[in-house]
């Protein structure tokens, strides 16, 4: 197979085919066909987020999903955040989210920052 940029709906299709054909012929990573097929998912990958973008979660959602995860509860915030009735303003979106908390929940939480300030 020829590996070129993928510029079509076709081209990709066939390029998911002959990955397809190769992992069922098990071939090593180190041989001329695993380096290709290395190539092959890397033009893979570009035209898919090229195409099929993924959008940022809401930053918001994000926070509240963490703190779930974390099982913690709004008053859980007051020493970080500030105080109830404002980390509820924050939580429900009446409230905007500023640099500094950004900057806390990246760390606090390892949201990512793109995240937070999308």
């Amino acid at each position: 197979m020829e590996l070129k940029i993928i510029k079509t709906e076709k081209q990709y299709q066939k390029c998911l085919d002959w990955v397809d054909e190769m992992f069922d012929k098990k071939i090593k990573p180190n041989s001329v066909d695993g380096e290709k097929v290395q190539i092959a998912l890397l033009l893979i990958k570009q035209y898919e987020d090229d195409k099929y973008p993924i959008p940022f979660p809401d930053p918001i959602e994000a926070i509240k999903l963490k703190m779930e995860e974390r099982g913690m509860k709004n008053k859980d915030l007051v020493g970080l955040v500030g105080s109830k009735g404002y980390i509820s303003a924050l939580l429900n979106k009446r409230k905007p989210l500023t640099l500094e908390l950004v900057k806390l929940f990246h760390k606090e939480f390892r949201i990512p920052a793109e995240v937070l300030l999308s």
